[in-house]
């Protein structure tokens, strides 16, 4: 069998310097932790822009008029095969619609930080996401294979 990615599209909602997060529970990982507010798998047959849109519409009830791409994160956790991923970051700093929380059963809250005072629980490859932000990402990173840096 050949090595799989399982990839993800985020969709970051952006004021100024502020980002909206979304509080995780009932998920199965990282309840309790920050995330972004719209973001989740991209299914099969789907691009990764469509994920993107479809995310954003289900879990804030937005359309993002305009996506930028950001970067893709190239990750592992624990080095299985389900935790080998690539994920797509975009930020969005117009949008229709008022975001408000949608799935309910999986998300404690939605709020926005800014992004020099987020939450200390922030999912961590996420976090290292956000903490470039301002400064910039190159086009690809790389986040959980260097053993010096842990996943966690």
């Amino acid at each position: 069998m050949r090595f799989q990615l399982v990839p993800a599209a985020y969709v970051i909602l952006r004021r100024d310097d502020h980002v909206l997060l979304q509080l995780r529970r009932n998920t199965g990982y990282r309840d309790g932790f920050w995330a972004t507010a719209a973001a989740g798998h991209v299914e099969e047959g789907e691009t990764v822009v469509e994920a993107a849109l479809r995310e954003a519409r289900e879990e804030l009830d937005v359309v993002p008029t305009d996506l930028t791409p950001v970067t893709a994160m190239h990750r592992t956790g624990t080095r299985e095969p389900i935790d080998q991923r690539v994920d797509f970051f975009f930020t969005c700093t117009r949008w229709s619609g008022t975001p408000r929380r949608i799935e309910e059963e999986k998300s404690a809250g939605i709020e926005w930080f800014a992004l020099d005072a987020l939450p200390e629980n922030v999912v961590p490859h996420e976090r290292f996401v956000f903490d470039r932000l301002r400064t910039g990402l190159p086009p690809i990173v790389e986040f959980g294979f260097d053993p010096r840096v842990s996943p966690a």
